[in-house]
């Protein structure tokens, strides 16, 4: 186990620890946090908090713990595929399905089923998200993009970054928006009072949704969400800010809400450039049957059938 000590100066007071640790050692921010949520980082031999503003002549003390190797095994699975060639292969992932393992979720994962289908994924994600260039929560369904090596990989990255990859996303809310457009520009962050939970605040990450009403219905309305940013939860997130929650969304919508296992929430449309061949490559994927069945009552009950 490693261990570092710093001794914090005048210059470095008022700074946020987790902020100042990051500067100050090779570890991820996210990394750091978990360290301190283990009580690996103390503060005056005392336990700390991430958000904690450092004062003048404290003593830091950090013990990094050896990372457990982990091997991520090949699972056969009936993968949906919507898209594959020699680079990329785009997956229509199913409710209840996670994208890759993690130290606290040892069941069966997408990564798990690629393993076995593909073989050999790009490895800049490291051994628990191979070929991972981003992700859909578990119970949120549709189209995933998925690297087979690292040039895919690095390419399609720098696409996300500079926002020319087109996602699309279909979602039944909660109430009746008034207009037919509109775009939520809102920074998203960790909520302060449920670090399981994100939330629009002040020193969030800059997250900007765009959204067309497409049906209304008595107490719904289902929309059409364009992502021009990737935070965690966005799209579930943003529409609980407007006070439009995703329908069946246990953790940002009502408890009274439709009957579905997860948020009706679906990535129908991915539209990307090829990292080799250059063309533009749009696939698109058809609402899960949960989604339709829900959909086609709130028509019959609007007398829409």
């Amino acid at each position: 186990m490693e261990e570092l000590e710093f001794l914090i100066s005048k210059e470095d007071a008022k700074e946020r620890i987790d902020k100042y640790l990051t500067a100050h050692c090779s570890l991820s921010r996210s990394r750091i946090q978990s360290l301190i949520d283990e009580g690996y980082v103390t503060v005056n031999d005392a336990d700390t908090k991430s958000n904690y503003k450092l004062r003048e002549n404290d003593e830091i003390r950090m013990e990094i713990p050896e990372e457990k190797e982990l091997k991520v095994e090949p699972i056969p699975m009936d993968l949906d595929i919507v898209y594959e060639d020699h680079d990329v292969i785009v997956i229509n992932k199913p409710r209840g399905m996670v994208v890759h393992p993690a130290d606290t979720y040892k069941e069966p994962t997408l990564v798990n089923g690629l393993l076995y289908h593909c073989k050999d994924l790009s490895g800049i994600n490291g051994v628990l998200r191979p070929g991972i260039v981003h992700r859909i929560d578990k119970d949120t369904t549709g189209l995933l993009i998925v690297a087979k090596n690292d040039v895919a990989h690095e390419s399609l990255v720098k696409q996300l970054q500079v926002k020319s990859v087109s996602r699309k996303y279909l979602a039944i809310v909660h109430g009746n928006i008034e207009h037919d457009f509109g775009t939520i520009d809102a920074p998203i962050g960790r909520d302060k009072n449920d670090r399981l939970k994100m939330a629009v605040v002040e020193d969030g990450r800059n997250a900007v949704t765009h959204f067309t009403v497409r049906e209304r219905f008595k107490n719904y309305c289902l929309v059409e969400c364009r992502l021009e940013t990737g935070r965690t939860h966005q799209i579930r997130v943003h529409m609980a800010f407007i006070h439009h929650p995703v329908a069946a969304d246990k953790k940002y919508g009502p408890r009274k809400s439709l009957d579905c296992e997860g948020q009706l929430l679906h990535a129908y449309e991915l539209t990307f450039t090829h990292p080799v061949s250059g063309k533009e490559i749009t696939v698109n994927c058809d609402l899960p049957e949960d989604f339709k069945s829900i959909l086609e009552e709130l028509r019959r009950e609007n007398g829409h059938q």
